[in-house]
């Protein structure tokens, strides 16, 4: 008996929490998953969903009416309805429109509402659910009011406690292990009066990007962030949780990015649209292979006359190669994670610049002495030196400055920088060995 017959036997002993769940049905063939699916208490059907790849999600939802998935759907919080909803209508329009037709009103108006937003503004990831009170509240009146909302499921993991004005605009947060310190039978007026600097909120705006707000969250350590809209009304929260899950999704992105391949596919089963996806960028990356082996053709009776050049040369494109990769992987990174402020460009070109000359220099003269020992002539040893140095500048320098250069034209830095790249080294690489070798050695 496994953890699963386990749970779904005694429920009350053996709990397991969806993602555990998740885990476990990944292990399962098709036959078994499906089974265990149709056993699993629709309640949390919902959010075990959520859990899986993308691409075990068409699978769950066949093996459940739309009964049952309107009850999974009915049980999740407000943005991961819409979550849910939306992967559904790309499995199935008709099934997803019945099931968001049996839904109540109030649920089909939230997911309405949150699927106006694009999928890069706050307002697509937020919940509605939050708890407030007004500043008349007393602080036992609003403790007494959660713990019924709590009781009754209408709220989940709460953190803070939102200060609005009658007309719902936001004034002030409070977190909750803040309320027990406080005294209860005063007004949060009186309370937040003496210290108000300490209660005013970070917030994001719903049409605001949201990697803006991922940066506030995580420059302010924040669990949870208040959205409100253009008047400055609450609407919605956006939690850590959320964050962590974006924070992954675009990791995921610029990793595939980086490698020329589409997330979006990747996490698909459909194996013609991945290889046409992958293909796009070989294409790419073939043209500027030909691009590198016309200049090496310019040199072709240099390569007939000293054979050594052609065993030698593709140690400086590798080299390169990999010292522009490190370059650009690293401000990548940087600008993804929020580093590299508007005015802060050359400073990192200038520090990429200057690691790769001092490694540039080292493997200059060890493999200048390698090539020398080797052939038999120290003069083509100053040559490929002088081309490793050359090349790993140029590897520094466009390794930082074709990221910083896309995020300039507001597109994704990650996305064909290291084709770029690899022909620009490639490029610079062969032309200076090959370019050195004829003026110094022919």
């Amino acid at each position: 008996m496994n953890e699963l017959d386990n749970y779904l036997q005694d429920q009350e002993t053996y709990d397991l929490h969806p993602a555990e769940i998740a885990t476990l049905l990944k292990e399962l063939n098709d036959e078994d998953f499906d089974s265990y699916v149709a056993r699993l208490p629709k309640e949390i059907i919902g959010d075990v969903a959520l859990e899986l790849p993308d691409r075990y999600f068409g699978n769950l939802v066949e093996n459940l009416s739309v009964d049952e998935l309107s009850v999974a759907v009915t049980e999740l919080e407000s943005d991961d309805q819409t979550d849910f909803m939306q992967e559904l209508e790309e499995v199935d329009k008709d099934v997803a429109k019945a099931v968001f037709e049996s839904l109540g009103k109030e649920d089909q108006e939230e997911i309405t509402h949150l699927k106006q937003y694009d999928e890069d503004e706050a307002g697509a990831y937020m919940q509605l659910e939050v708890f407030t009170a007004t500043e008349e509240e007393t602080v036992q009146t609003a403790i007494k009011r959660f713990a019924q909302l709590r009781e009754e499921n209408v709220l989940e993991n709460i953190q803070n406690l939102f200060i609005t004005e009658e007309n719902g605009k936001l004034k002030y947060s409070i977190g909750l292990d803040d309320l027990l310190i406080f005294d209860f039978k005063k007004t949060f007026k009186e309370i937040i009066e003496a210290h108000k600097e300490n209660f005013e909120p970070q917030v994001a705006r719903t049409r605001q990007d949201i990697h803006d707000v991922v940066h506030c969250i995580e420059e302010f350590n924040l669990g949870v962030i208040p959205v409100v809209d253009s008047k400055g009304i609450l609407v919605g929260r956006i939690t850590s949780d959320d964050v962590y899950d974006i924070i992954n999704e675009k990791a995921t992105e610029q990793m595939y990015n980086l490698a020329g391949v589409d997330d979006d596919a990747e996490e698909d089963d459909a194996i013609i649209k991945a290889g046409k996806k992958r293909a796009i960028w070989l294409l790419l990356n073939l043209f500027t292979a030909i691009l590198a082996s016309f200049v090496i053709s310019m040199f072709e009776e240099s390569l007939h006359t000293l054979v050594a050049l052609a065993i030698l040369m593709p140690i400086v494109a590798s080299m390169g190669g990999n010292a522009g990769t490190q370059s650009l992987t690293v401000v990548v990174r940087q600008l993804a994670l929020g580093e590299i402020s508007e005015g802060d460009g050359m400073r990192i070109v200038r520090k990429e610049v200057i690691i790769s000359l001092l490694n540039g220099m080292f493997f200059a003269v060890l493999v200048g002495i390698v090539a020398s020992l080797w052939f038999d002539k120290w003069m083509l040893g100053l040559v490929i030196a002088l081309s490793m140095l050359i090349n790993l500048f140029a590897a520094g320098f466009f390794g930082a400055f074709i990221p910083l250069l896309l995020k300039r034209l507001q597109v994704d830095p990650a996305i064909g920088s290291t084709v770029l790249l690899t022909t620009i080294t490639d490029v610079v690489g062969f032309l200076s060995f090959l370019g050195l070798a004829t003026a110094i050695l022919l």
